[in-house]
């Protein structure tokens, strides 16, 4: 047994146990998070493959993306690399103890990923209302879409399979990023935000609209923290905002394997 060991008292009895100490240094949170975004880069990594062999395979693969959707993903790509640097800001805040630092970068976070989430519905419903779109969607009234995108959906079907489902699980991680920070920053006062979110997306967007899909996400994502914010109240410390900053960075070095090899790649070069 390890010469450093952990005493403990069990309650109610004379018996002392003696538990060795992590290997690494850690602890259980952090590597329950480690062991999940290993088993979450395996989804990304086949929906990255999924891409990549589609691409490779198909000779005609579209490359419908003009200067406008570039630009659009430039800017989301600037949002995500920003709130790296505040969520980094955030933690070096916990750490050092200073409550209102930490609080100012983590919402700062939270404010790049919610224009992330936007700039990308937007993107989304230009692309949709265009005519590149899935079969599960809802036509868009007044739009019949354009000769370009339209090829694309029934020429190469797999073409909008493969960026609808890379693209949208990312931006789900996003938005559950932000939800996580949220509840991390405000605990149980972020709850009535999400439902004023949910409300938002939900009745203030035609059924359509990527924003309407999102409020089911919202609608579900509060009643979750809810449900744990009500069996377990705590006050997160530093421990708890590290981990979250694992997982918002993770979500970010993804993006920088999407961002090059689905809008870049997929360019229109005139």
């Amino acid at each position: 047994m390890s010469e450093v060991a952990v005493h403990h008292g069990a309650v109610g009895a004379g018996v002392v146990g003696a538990y060795e100490p992590s290997y690494f240094g850690t602890y259980s949170k952090k590597i329950g998070m480690w062991l999940f975004l290993l088993s979450d880069s395996l989804t990304f990594g086949a929906l990255l493959y999924a891409y990549s062999y589609g691409r490779l395979s198909t000779p005609n693969w579209p490359t419908p993306f003009h200067s406008e959707s570039i630009v659009n993903a430039t800017i989301m790509t600037a949002f995500l690399l920003t709130s790296s640097l505040t969520m980094v800001l955030a933690v070096r805040a916990s750490v050092d103890g200073n409550a209102k630092a930490q609080r100012m970068w983590l919402i700062a976070t939270m404010i790049c990923g919610m224009a992330f989430i936007i700039l990308h519905g937007r993107e989304w419903s230009h692309l949709i209302a265009a005519g590149l779109t899935l079969p599960m969607f809802p036509k868009v009234p007044g739009h019949g879409g354009e000769v370009e995108f339209l090829s694309v959906n029934h020429g190469v079907p797999q073409f909008a399979a493969t960026f609808f489902g890379l693209t949208g699980m990312h931006m789900l991680h996003v938005t559950l990023g932000v939800a996580y920070l949220g509840i991390i920053t405000f605990r149980k006062k972020f709850i009535p935000v999400l439902v004023v979110l949910w409300l938002a997306a939900w009745l203030g967007t035609p059924s359509y609209s990527p924003f309407h899909y999102l409020s089911h996400v919202i609608l579900v994502t509060a009643i979750v923290c809810g449900v744990i914010l009500w069996l377990k109240p705590k006050v997160y410390d530093s421990g708890d905002v590290e981990v979250a900053g694992l997982y918002w960075h993770f979500v970010d070095l993804v993006w920088m394997f999407i961002f090059p090899l689905v809008y870049l790649m997929s360019t229109k070069i005139v």
